[in-house]
């Protein structure tokens, strides 16, 4: 949308996917790639065939912990994406048994793990952080995800309050992925990772096709955030 020929047709802004849903909802965006809790929490449909999504290890979105899991009581959360703080939530309570209180905090992990048992990272930190090699317990949430249900996860979506032409996202993202290596040569630096670990993390890690079992994983998310009574993220701020 800023370099193929789908450039110009949309004003464009650029925040983090929590400020997008913020800004959808007060009116100051028509359309946004929302974090996938967002849907019911706002009344949002999906309104194009692209979004973000993992199949198995999403590499970005990592907990890590000082204790086993199952301890875990405490986790500083990077709330900038609302999805990965449900998932978290989810994952600790049906597959561990733990029942953490999610402390918003700062994305600074050192400091994460001065005040709480585990910390959520995810984005760029996260991608800077070798699981391999960290000395905590280290969570891939996409892997459990999968692990658990043997589905997708889809993390974000275009959403909005009513319907819009699907074509340009999609056709937006196939200029994306035909022009992999060129995001891949500008991006990386300033995201301090190098270019393999990027070229990997946008050709096998994330993907962004939206389709039956893609909205399958969705579904199953949103009615285990709707049990937890969390489509709104029970977070504390400290």
């Amino acid at each position: 949308m800023l370099h193929g020929e789908q450039r110009n047709l949309f004003d464009l802004s650029f925040c983090v996917p929590s400020e997008c849903a913020d800004r959808l909802q007060d009116g100051r965006a028509d359309i946004g790639i929302v974090p996938a809790i967002e849907l019911p929490r706002q009344n949002l449909i999906v309104t194009a065939s692209t979004g973000i999504v993992c199949h198995g290890p999403v590499r970005s979105i990592l907990l890590i912990s000082k204790v086993p899991f199952e301890n875990i009581r405490t986790v500083a959360a990077d709330s900038s994406s609302r999805t990965s703080v449900v998932l978290t939530e989810i994952i600790l309570r049906r597959k561990y048994g733990a029942d953490p209180e999610m402390r918003s905090t700062p994305p600074q992990l050192e400091r994460m793990l001065e005040r709480c048992d585990a910390a959520l990272v995810i984005g760029d930190p996260a991608l800077c952080i070798d699981p391999a090699h960290s000395e905590h317990r280290v969570l891939d949430l996409g892997s459990e995800w999968t692990s658990m249900t043997g589905l997708p996860f889809v993390f974000a979506v275009w959403g909005a309050r009513r319907e819009y032409d699907p074509a340009p996202f999609s056709a937006s993202l196939k200029f994306g992925m035909d022009h992999i290596d060129d995001i891949v040569a500008s991006e990386h630096s300033s995201r301090g990772i190098t270019a393999e670990l990027a070229h990997e993390y946008l050709t096998r890690h994330i993907q962004f096709e939206l389709g039956v079992q893609e909205r399958a994983g969705l579904d199953l998310f949103l009615e285990y955030a709707a049990e937890i009574r969390q489509t709104e993220p029970r977070t504390v701020s400290v």
